[in-house]
């Protein structure tokens, strides 16, 4: 802290996973595991979108996003966890704070847009499908795209202009291995009743109007394939299969930890690793291994890749 008439806090000290040295060297071996499959397993994705040709739709081009900004949800603040767990202290500073939590609500509320950009498209291509060409144009999908992220910066924004000029004089400890807006508010030195409300509220205003657009939009999707038994529907069934377990893997988490007033510390810890560090990994491969032609593509460039 800052020694003077007004002290403040430069920096917060991180409560990573503890326990016996041997238990953090099997954590670091772990998760490094964990992070490096995500973010391989989902810039593979997007190259095998990017390469071939016959996957420039909009279904695949949207799932390129979702992949993208699963390896920057994954790296906000992994990498810095996996390092964390071989020192002995684990601080950091006060900007760096501010930053991850920019970051997390950036990349959160962006994703929750654009899986509802991807549950647009399913409507599209099953309820409508002899329209859907025209309506899901490339430039229809860029603009569902850059309004996923445009609004979760929005989002982001509006959070972050709740704590970043709150008077922190101490305690600075977070229990977290991340700085995580619910637990950093409630170490300001002032009444924080009120803020809090807010920041809940803000969270749930993107978060259950997502939810609820994602339900109605999937109930519609699925009343649409019971009246119909064609070879396409079988496909589309295996499709909307993915997209529905991608979102209960992504707001059942962030429902808990953002929606329902959490006070044990252990609970909020796990699903804030689920949230940012299994859920990104889950995503690819939901969607590879239930999706024929993403394997053949893969496939495919494997050979080219030995081939030449």
């Amino acid at each position: 802290m800052d020694q003077g008439n007004n002290s403040r806090v430069t920096e917060f000290v991180l409560h990573s996973l503890s326990g016996p040295r041997t238990l953090q060297l099997f954590y670091f071996s772990f998760f490094t595991l964990l992070y490096l499959s995500t973010v391989l397993g989902n810039l593979l994705i997007v190259l095998t979108v990017l390469s071939e040709p016959a996957l420039h739709t909009p279904m695949y081009f949207l799932l390129s996003n979702l992949s993208f900004i699963d390896t920057c949800l994954s790296t906000f603040a992994t990498p810095k966890m996996i390092i964390d767990l071989l020192m002995d202290h684990n601080t950091i500073s006060f900007e760096g704070c501010m930053a991850q939590i920019l970051f997390l609500h950036v990349f959160g509320g962006g994703e929750m847009m654009l899986l509802v950009s991807m549950a647009y498209d399913r409507y599209v291509a099953i309820c409508r499908p002899l329209h859907y060409a025209a309506i899901m144009s490339i430039r229809k999908c860029i603009g569902l795209v850059v309004g996923s992220w445009l609004i979760g910066f929005l989002h982001s924004v509006s959070q972050l202009v709740f704590i970043v000029n709150l008077p922190f004089c101490g305690p600075n400890n977070v229990d977290s291995f991340f700085c995580d807006l619910p637990l950093v508010i409630k170490l300001a030195c002032t009444d924080t009743y009120i803020l809090e409300i807010l920041i809940r509220l803000n969270s749930d205003i993107l978060g259950l109007c997502s939810f609820v657009i994602l339900f109605m939009s999937y109930t519609v999707i699925l009343v649409t394939m019971q009246r119909r038994s064609s070879a396409g529907m079988t496909k589309a069934r295996v499709t909307l299969t993915a997209h529905v377990t991608v979102v209960i893997l992504f707001f059942g988490p962030s429902i808990f930890i953002y929606a329902w007033p959490l006070n044990n510390f252990l609970v909020h810890k796990i699903l804030s690793i689920f949230y940012t560090v299994f859920t990104p990994l889950l995503n690819p491969l939901i969607y590879t291994l239930r999706n024929k032609e993403v394997i053949s593509t893969m496939e495919k460039l494997r050979r080219r890749n030995i081939s030449s």
